[in-house]
């Protein structure tokens, strides 16, 4: 019998008995196996919380229970079991579910996430509202795992849900993995509890008696006190991190023992205040290479599951490189010449392509764990003695870093680059991964450049030109994916601050864009020149500074002007234009084109710029219809 048929919703999972979750669990991952291969979508993550994810829903009463995951990619099964199944299908598509938990798709999803380390600060929220509310039954568990432990947020709440005594429990998914291998000494720490000998011993004698727990009914909570104190002397030598802050700690345990999973957590459910519990689990488990490959298969595409053949686009000739890649070369490229230039990034080097100078130069680069503002500050303290460090971050990611950018970096000038890669709209991750606010929050700081190639030569000119001396604070974005040059490895020069280029000359309308959907404009004008119109194109290359000599040659000759970006229309490039345009005395009529003021959903990038009438057509309807307004006149 298919058992995963016979689910819809959590609640149809608990009238399995316990012997048939193993076989549950075996549907659910051949299910997820199948769906992904030919969909894509995040794959390895979710495959190793296959267990955990039944366990958890079986053995709590969710959605009354609230189950918070971090790091939302894990949460693919939690989904397909609580009423998305039949529409787990259009996953990370278009107008589909997206792909991270989400408070307005489901009341299973008690939290909206897609950054990371927010998961027990959430779930503390939910249980001390339950508490003021007078609902002492209801359970909160956060689920944190994926390298979400290694963020200052994390252990903020850890450190406040110590004190606290609410019911709140925190599942550790410890797979020594995000999306490249953990790193740091809390890595090393979970290690050693793992392979710690002493302390497994008493661990399993301690399980032996929680397995106990329930026949002893109300004296469950006198019991666990007496195990702990056990523990305590056991291992007086050996402190635990968690612990010390007054967490009462459970494993390590098996992450992929559906049962005994099902049965410790029932357990922990009678235990008041505030627990861990340390789960092992594989990233990929299940299907051998994305055990092998974890970074690999983390969000693989499409491919093959009989063979493990990951299917590429069909491509005619030779593609472009990606942003990300012509990053990573030109940054070792500069580092060979200058040898005060440092890498970071936190936890992201094969996604920022980071990983090309860890790999050449390993002692001038550095991942630092899911940790922007650390990365941010850590950078500031590298620059205060005369190094250049790239500090290249996700531009949605940085706005976790705010205020190191403001209060680390930019008032003390101190030259740290940002590469913000993912900047504009990114894709199928959506919401919480596009870089739409990055232009307007970093061009309003003092002491900041703020700047956007649109190609590839750009990039590495503008990456040149940052790492010369005493250039201060200089913000560079990009987006994901693919550029438009072939050939990209030309020699780098140095470009002037606050001065941009004009692509054509032009009549009646002129067009001012910045990065690379000025590559958009390009395509526009070449359409709009077969029906006879010929709107000139400025590429702005800074938003701060402005080219203040070619805005004056922009409104002195056109009357009608367009301003485009991938980024946010509120205080973004097109607002700096027209704030110019008014602090001039300049008279035009300027339509400003970009990510309008909402969330805009998941979907490929070409679809989501349509939305937004950024695209090469919606460019070209604007010129017209300023056009328009001209002949009426």
């Amino acid at each position: 019998m298919n058992l995963l048929e016979q689910i819809e919703y959590p609640a149809d999972l608990r009238k399995l008995k316990e012997t048939q979750l193993v076989e549950a669990c075996n549907e659910l991952r051949q299910y997820l196996i199948d769906v992904v291969s030919v969909n894509g979508g995040h794959f390895g993550a979710s495959l190793g919380v296959v267990e955990l994810s039944v366990a958890l829903h079986y053995a709590f009463n969710t959605p009354y229970d609230q189950l918070v995951w971090d790091v939302g990619h894990q949460a693919y099964g939690h989904k397909i079991l609580t009423g998305r199944k039949k529409d787990f299908h259009t996953n990370r598509i278009y107008k589909g579910i997206s792909g991270f938990p989400k408070r307005s798709e489901s009341e299973y999803d008690t939290f909206g996430v897609g950054h990371s380390s927010t998961s027990i600060s959430a779930a503390l929220g939910m249980a001390v509202a339950s508490r003021y509310l007078g609902e002492n039954d209801r359970k909160h568990i956060a689920v944190i795992g994926d390298g979400a432990m290694t963020a200052g947020m994390a252990f903020e709440a850890l450190n406040h849900a110590g004190v606290e005594n609410s019911n709140l429990l925190v599942v550790l998914n410890d797979n020594c993995m995000s999306i490249d291998p953990n790193v740091g000494a809390l890595k090393e720490y979970l290690t050693d509890i793992t392979t710690s000998h002493t302390y497994n011993k008493v661990k399993e004698e301690v399980w032996k008696i929680l397995g106990q727990i329930s026949k002893f009914g109300p004296n469950a909570q006198s019991i666990v006190s007496k195990v702990e104190n056990a523990v305590k002397s056991a291992l007086l030598k050996q402190s635990n991190l968690f612990e010390s802050l007054k967490f009462r700690y459970f494993g390590p345990v098996d992450g992929h023992d559906v049962e005994r999973l099902v049965k410790v957590m029932k357990d922990l459910r009678d235990i008041p205040g505030p627990k861990i519990l340390h789960v092992l689990t594989v990233k990929g488990k299940g299907y051998s290479l994305a055990e092998k490959d974890q970074t690999k298969w983390h969000s693989p595409g499409l491919f093959d599951k009989t063979t493990g053949e990951i299917l590429k686009p069909k491509q005619n000739g030779i593609q472009p490189p990606k942003y990300q890649d012509v990053f990573g070369h030109t940054l070792v490229e500069l580092a060979e010449k200058n040898s005060k230039i440092m890498g970071i990034t936190p936890a992201m080097p094969s996604g920022c392509s980071m990983n090309i100078m860890l790999q050449a130069m390993p002692d001038r680069a550095f991942d630092v764990g899911i940790a922007e503002q650390h990365a941010v500050t850590f950078s500031a303290g590298l620059a205060t003695r005369g190094l250049v460090p790239f500090c290249n971050i996700y531009s949605s990611f940085m706005q976790r870093a705010y205020d190191q950018v403001i209060h680390d970096v930019a008032l003390q000038n101190l030259n740290v680059i940002f590469c913000l890669d993912r900047g504009g709209l990114a894709g199928a991750d959506g919401p919480t991964h596009h870089g739409a606010y990055d232009l307007a929050y970093m061009r309003c700081i003092p002491n900041m450049v703020v700047s956007a190639p649109m190609n590839e030569e750009e990039l590495r000119n503008l990456m040149f030109t940052a790492q010369q001396e005493n250039m201060g604070p200089f913000s560079i974005r990009y987006p994901r994916g693919n550029g438009v040059m072939t050939e990209w490895r030309l020699p780098m020069k140095a470009l002037e601050v606050g001065k941009g280029r004009k692509i054509k000359d032009g009549e009646e309308v002129a067009i001012l864009s910045i990065g690379h959907i000025g590559n958009y404009v390009v395509q526009a004008c070449e359409s709009l020149g077969k029906e006879g119109i010929n709107p000139a194109h400025y590429d702005m290359r800074f938003v701060k500074p402005l080219d203040e000599d070619m805005l004056h040659e922009v409104f002195s000759k056109y009357k009608k002007v367009i301003t485009i970006e991938d980024g946010c229309l509120m205080g973004g490039f097109g607002s700096a234009i027209v704030e110019f345009m008014a602090d001039k005395a300049y008279r035009a009529q300027v339509i400003r084109l970009g990510i309008p003021d909402r969330y805009i959903e998941h979907g490929e990038p070409m679809q989501l710029h349509e939305e937004c009438g950024l695209h090469p057509e919606g460019i070209a309807e604007a010129v017209r219809g300023l056009m328009k307004n001209i002949a009426a006149a």
